[in-house]
């Protein structure tokens, strides 16, 4: 009969065996016993000092692991502890195939997305026309401030803790978001999801971020009462912003807003109890994180702040260690863009009438 566990939990229940003072069974019976093999053993006993070694140096390099998952509260996974400590100080270049390594030995479980269903708020007869979908899904086709997105989302808070009823309160979240850094421009909470609230985080992009702007900038959103509502037509019209929807009912069409949303709950803590104001604390902070501190893959493993400035003055900020800083495609393109034709690819062109 075998024992259980590896071929390490087994050389060491027989090398502890052997140590025994009133030990009567040889090395080649408990190896038997034990299903492994003689030679396995010994070259596993004579191996303990670099094990113990390396065991060691995954411990510190664990150690630097799990600061850089909990930094600001909020976890990560391999890419994004790679990326937090790439930006340490000093750096740290460890790349994911050991980071998954160490997180698998030392049991570090990162929370994984769940898939759910598209869940968009009500849609209420339109108030006016909706407005064509010039963008098209050209999220970075176009450089930064030009393509602006935004949406609306709903996070529900029970209305009694230990109610057995499903019973909630929602704190409403509109953002708008540069679609080419991803960095979220603006951002107000509300426990109503009337069209005001929506008007207020179109003048806090104009009071941040208006000189920024591209002069053909466009905000594109989906069919939502508020986007269709004449007060967000005339704002619009007010600071010369042009304006896109997606097709109604197409989620994907505004894509990288809705990745926002799922990562945004993912990583806020739970609701409990706690009423409005707590929860748009929440939502404010971990926004600053995430522009700021959450690097993401696709942005030259930068955030999202970092990125717009990698773009705007073509300086990568982290060390490459000897290498070349690494430039998405939508980067060189916008960058390094020739004459006429990028002269030409600053906006998304106008729909044809």
């Amino acid at each position: 009969m075998y024992m259980n566990g590896s071929p390490e939990v087994r050389y060491r229940i027989i090398n502890e065996t052997i140590s025994q003072d009133d030990n009567l069974l040889n090395i080649s019976y408990l190896c038997e016993i034990a299903g492994v093999s003689r030679s396995g053993f010994y070259y596993w006993r004579g191996h303990q000092t670099e094990r113990t070694a390396s065991d060691e140096a995954d411990q510190r390099d664990f150690d630097l692991i799990v600061a850089a998952y909990n930094f600001r509260g909020y976890s990560k996974g391999a890419r994004g502890i790679h990326m937090r400590l790439r930006h340490q100080d000093p750096p740290v270049l460890m790349n994911t195939k050991k980071i998954r390594r160490l997180m698998k030995k030392y049991h570090l479980v990162c929370p994984v997305r769940k898939v759910n269903p598209y869940r968009k708020l009500g849609k209420r007869l339109q108030e006016n026309r909706t407005a064509p979908n010039i963008l098209n899904r050209q999220f970075k086709s176009f450089g930064p401030r030009t393509v602006l997105l935004t949406d609306i989302t709903y996070i529900p808070r029970p209305v009694h803790r230990d109610s057995s009823q499903r019973a909630y309160y929602y704190s409403y979240v509109c953002v708008i978001m540069d679609a080419f850094t991803k960095e979220v421009l603006a951002c107000t909470c509300s426990n109503s999801c009337d069209t005001d609230f929506v008007l207020d985080t179109v003048n806090q992009l104009m009071e941040k971020h208006g000189s920024e702007l591209h002069t053909d900038a466009l905000i594109h959103s989906d069919q939502g009462c508020q986007y269709t509502s004449s007060k967000f037509v005339a704002i619009l019209n007010d600071y010369n912003l042009r304006q896109s929807m997606s097709r109604r009912g197409n989620c994907w069409d505004n894509a990288p807003q809705e990745s926002l949303f799922g990562h945004m709950k993912d990583e806020l803590p739970p609701v409990g109890s706690y009423g409005h104001a707590v929860i748009a604390e929440r939502v404010y902070a971990w926004i600053e994180y995430y522009n700021n501190d959450r690097y993401q893959w696709s942005l030259a493993k930068l955030s999202p702040c970092e990125y717009y400035k990698f773009v705007m003055t073509g300086i990568y900020p982290l060390d490459t260690f000897g290498g070349a800083a690494p430039n998405p495609p939508e980067f060189n393109a916008f960058v390094s863009g020739k004459g006429k034709e990028k002269d030409e690819a600053k906006a998304p062109p106008s729909p044809q009438t």
